[in-house]
């Protein structure tokens, strides 16, 4: 029997570098996950890294079920790639962080997102 693991990792206890709130996307160093409880720079803060979560979405976003999203960490929405430039998916944005699994329209404020992996078609 396995003797070397160390937790499941679906919640993963973080040290803030910056500000996280409950409910939102919170990124340090290359792990992205939903902020359990708000917190302060310094502070622990729990990650949660999977699961199906309502994420704001930028405005004019129309996302399709099974959709890559990626995550704006500066103004803390979820959005399509194609809502950025045509470079890159922005300066702040991580991602993908997951996949949409409901279409949200350019009315909705709000998108259901599975985080975790996205898987690449060939």
């Amino acid at each position: 029997m396995a003797t070397n693991m160390i937790q499941p990792g679906h919640v993963v206890t973080v040290t803030a570098s910056a500000a996280a709130t409950a409910g939102k996307g919170h990124l340090e160093g290359q792990l992205f996950g939903i902020a359990a409880q708000s917190a302060e720079i310094g502070e622990s803060v729990d990650l949660h890294m999977e699961g199906v979560w309502n994420l704001d979405k930028g405005s004019g976003d129309v996302v399709t079920l099974g959709q890559p999203v990626f995550y704006d960490t500066v103004a803390g929405v979820a959005h399509t790639h194609a809502d950025s430039d045509s470079n890159s998916a922005g300066a702040s944005t991580v991602g993908p962080i997951g996949v949409a699994v409901a279409a949200a329209g350019a009315g909705a404020t709000k998108v259901a997102v599975r985080l975790g992996y996205v898987p690449a078609l060939v």
